[in-house]
């Protein structure tokens, strides 16, 4: 079996997409950061973020602006699929992770003995549906992202 390449996702590129996510969704960058932004931003080095935001634009996960040598001048945007990856956007567990917390809470804090007991079965029905089943049920609710076999 030949050797494997040592991980880039989550030493570079997943902190370089961070980054880019948070700057891209900040108003202040007007969606599209330059290149001087991202590596500060990273906490890597410059190097590095670049080859980071090249795998990146391979894989769909972000668009970059080059200039005409082929450096990436700036990052004009993301995927979906990178706004679910850190967080911007929802993903089906952890709306399922969010839910369990909320009925929980409710439980915990119904004003009635009858309310408590009806939160604290809705919680426990919900555990019991279990991680998988019910992130396939949120996704069919948060828009039909569904999430990917492995």
């Amino acid at each position: 079996m030949p050797e494997l390449l040592p991980d880039s996702w989550f030493t570079r590129d997943l902190p370089v997409l961070r980054a880019v996510a948070r700057l891209v969704d900040s108003p202040e960058h007007g969606g599209a950061p330059y290149l001087g932004q991202v590596v500060p931003a990273s906490g890597l080095p410059r190097a590095e973020v670049v080859a980071s935001i090249r795998g990146l634009v391979d894989t769909g996960y972000v668009a970059a602006l080059t200039n005409v040598a082929g450096d990436v001048v700036r990052v004009t945007g993301i995927s979906g699929e990178a706004r679910r990856l850190t967080g911007l956007w929802p993903t089906p567990q952890s709306e399922w992770e969010r839910l369990g917390e909320q009925l929980e809470a409710r439980a915990t804090h119904a004003p009635t003995d009858v309310e408590r007991a009806r939160w604290r079965a809705l919680a426990d029905a919900a555990a019991a549906v279990g991680e998988h089943d019910g992130a396939l049920l949120m996704s069919a609710l948060i828009g039909g992202y569904v999430p990917r076999a492995h």
